[in-house]
């Protein structure tokens, strides 16, 4: 590999997570020299998606793994129709495409003008999310009934599943909702939609729980605080939810119904969640001149030195330089190296400037031997027909761990996906679903909430079956500070040098949080990436994700990105 050694990189990117892909496409039209490394043989890191055999590779070497990961505890189970024979409903390992990363993308999401300003909204495909259940064993009712009213109510055997009114027009069709209540939830959803009122509570109620502040502000109890708290898709328990956090996350969720279509605010990426943006955004990297290895990951990286001119090095840079031995015996040279804390784990003493904290999250993912359609219905008269669903249930639903208190149980969240998706066999869907609930039994714990919510769903003569599971944890590196903290972040963890010239630099991008929808932090800290790499030429070949189509191409060319 002559030419990544005799070559002076300006960048050089480590691991294709979805922030370093969504900077090596921003980077693609820069005319920087940009070298994309990754350990692995596969694209997407943490947010990757794996056929059935992938899956079974990737937990071999997540288990045997020398180096530290970000994941731990991996195992598969397949169902057996009986004792040493496998479920022959299980499809072929290629008919599937299990993601680590099956996030909710809002439409007030950062990243959709970006997608779209950077023209690789042409490579990707998006499928709606449609209406949210919350998990219901104390009501009765009639299997596939509606409410009283036009509240849609599913249920299995003594349990139920009950739409959630996501909307202000949810409410007012719910008549199950008695006139009182429905005037509370109706100011609650106005202050939410009210981006300048909602400012105004949380700076004067912003410590306050969320359950504490609706029962104190608007008199709703606990029966109608479970949906509330559903729609933040908070990963705390309810006492520990906080305002200032619920609010604004009510304000994304109804500011995005009916952008996108009628009845929806959120999507999902077809063929494998974030994956297949990480992907897209790879390719467009290469298209702008990037350089991609995989399978070469960084052994440590050298102290700076000051370049000497060389003819492939760029002009009009006084960076310092940095040798970087990668996996493999090879050396490089770059000004910039960018990862995040898993990816340059080891590396280098550098660390990012603010405070850090480790959340460990316990995650399921379960293929179903049903295509659980009941739970699929359109949310709207003229919206598409949605290919995701959400389904919480709350704290008490399942009997939590030994030792804990229902007081520290959160919500469990689950997102079906069917296989409109791509990411199954038709006839079939997958159950995503995790936790941060620190205990042993956290996995059974999981478990029993997809058997419990199997058993809720409708119109099955029996529960359906799971046939094939992937469990394992995984450790999200996120910034300590509490979401509604005032306290200002370093630019994405820049390294000075020991002048405080921030000449050169080890950038760090943030690792996803454990958040089942996308952040816009994600954005932003490429962005302040970005900023830093190229402000030495001014920005001078345009804004951030802002490109033209290239001559020659046309919108339905693959190189178009």
């Amino acid at each position: 590999m002559e030419s990544l050694n005799d070559t002076t990189w300006d960048v050089m990117i480590s691991g294709t997570g979805l922030p370093q892909s969504l900077l090596a496409l921003a980077l693609s039209r820069s005319g920087k020299k940009v070298l994309h490394l990754d350990q692995n043989d596969y694209y997407g890191g943490a947010e990757a998606a794996f056929s059935l055999q992938e899956a079974t590779d990737w937990v071999g070497h997540i288990n045997l793994a020398s180096k530290p990961t970000p994941f731990s505890a991996a195992s598969i189970t397949q169902h057996q129709i009986d004792e040493g024979l496998l479920d022959p409903r299980l499809g072929f390992s290629r008919a599937y495409s299990i993601s680590l990363s099956p996030h909710l993308i809002y439409a007030r999401s950062n990243l959709v003008p970006a997608l779209v300003s950077s023209k690789v909204y042409r490579q990707l495909e998006f499928l709606a999310v449609g209406s949210w259940w919350i998990y219901d064993a104390k009501e009765e009712r009639q299997e596939g009934a509606p409410g009283q009213g036009g509240n849609t109510i599913l249920q299995g055997q003594n349990v139920a599943l009950r739409k959630i009114p996501g909307s202000r027009e949810d409410v007012f069709a719910d008549k199950s909702i008695d006139l009182r209540s429905t005037r509370s939830l109706m100011k609650v959803l106005k202050l939410a939609a009210d981006a300048e009122a909602h400012s105004t509570i949380v700076s004067e109620s912003g410590d306050q729980s969320l359950p504490d502040f609706l029962a104190s502000h608007y008199k709703i109890g606990s029966k109608l605080q479970a949906p509330l708290q559903a729609l933040t898709l908070s990963p705390a328990p309810p006492s520990r939810t906080i305002v200032a956090y619920a609010v604004p996350q009510l304000h994304r969720h109804l500011t995005s119904i009916g952008i996108f279509g009628p009845g929806f605010g959120a999507v999902v990426p077809k063929w494998g969640g974030l994956a297949e943006i990480a992907q897209v955004a790879c390719r467009a990297g290469a298209v702008g001149g990037g350089v991609y290895v995989l399978k070469k990951g960084i052994e440590s990286i050298d102290k700076p030195v000051q370049p000497s001119a060389s003819p492939t090095s760029a002009e009009g840079t006084d960076h310092l330089l940095s040798a970087i031995k990668l996996q493999g015996g090879d050396e490089v040279k770059a000004r910039w190296i960018i990862g995040t804390p898993s990816t340059l784990h080891g590396c280098s003493d550098e660390i990012p400037k603010q405070q850090m904290m480790s959340v460990e999250v316990t995650h399921i993912t379960a293929i179903v031997s049903s295509s659980l359609t009941s739970l699929f219905p359109p949310p709207a008269e003229g919206s598409p027909p949605p290919a995701s669903t959400v389904a919480a249930l709350p704290p008490g639903t399942i009997r939590p761990p030994q030792s804990v208190s229902l007081a520290d149980v959160p919500a469990l969240y689950l997102i079906i996906h069917s296989s409109d998706t791509g990411e199954c066999p038709e006839g079939q869907s997958i159950i995503y679903t995790s936790t941060a609930l620190s205990h042993p039994s956290a996995l059974q714990f999981l478990s029993s909430a997809i058997e419990a919510f199997l058993f809720a769903v409708p119109g099955e003569a029996i529960a359906p079956d799971i046939l094939w599971t992937l469990a394992y944890r995984q450790r999200h590196l996120i910034s300590s500070s509490p979401p509604h903290s005032n306290a200002q972040k370093s630019p994405a963890g820049e390294t000075a040098d020991h002048k405080g010239n921030q000449r050169c630099g080890i950038l760090h991008l943030h690792d996803l949080s454990p958040s089942l929808a996308l952040e816009d932090d994600v954005l932003k800290d490429v962005r302040a990436v970005w900023e830093r790499v190229t402000a030495d030429d001014g920005n001078a070949r345009g804004g951030f994700m802002q490109f033209e189509d290239r001559v020659g191409f046309g919108d339905e060319d693959d190189e178009d990105v």
